[in-house]
């Protein structure tokens, strides 16, 4: 069973700053696209930035110039680094592994939670 260990999530103010963490095992980082989704009650998940070996990214419309993705191939990790964080941010994150830039792998974190508060 691949393991996905998420971290970073938590509340934060409008406007403040947040930082996730995803270690994923070796064999499984070093292929395809990591990357990180959202989803909220009743809403479907969805990509919010991906990342792939080639260091090439894609960003949902909605974060792009607020959110950074990047990865440690030394510590099999990728992070997500929210800035100017909205109300709407508000939901649980999810790390994916082994997907491509667009469409997600079979892979899935366990979910952190990122409340934003006015």
């Amino acid at each position: 069973q691949v393991q996905l260990v998420e971290s970073g999530g938590g509340t934060v103010q409008a406007g403040g700053s947040l930082r996730l963490s995803c270690a994923a095992p070796g064999s499984i980082f070093s292929r395809n696209a990591m990357g990180w989704y959202r989803q909220g009650p009743g809403k479907q998940r969805e990509l919010v930035a991906t990342i792939n070996s080639y260091l090439d990214t894609n960003y949902a419309d909605s974060v792009k110039g607020r959110f950074t993705i990047s990865r440690d191939n030394a510590k099999n990790t990728v992070y997500l680094q929210m800035n100017s964080l909205k109300l709407v941010d508000t939901d649980t994150y999810y790390c994916n592994a082994d997907g491509l830039l667009r469409y997600p792998g079979p892979y899935w974190g366990q979910g952190t939670q990122v409340t934003v508060s006015s």
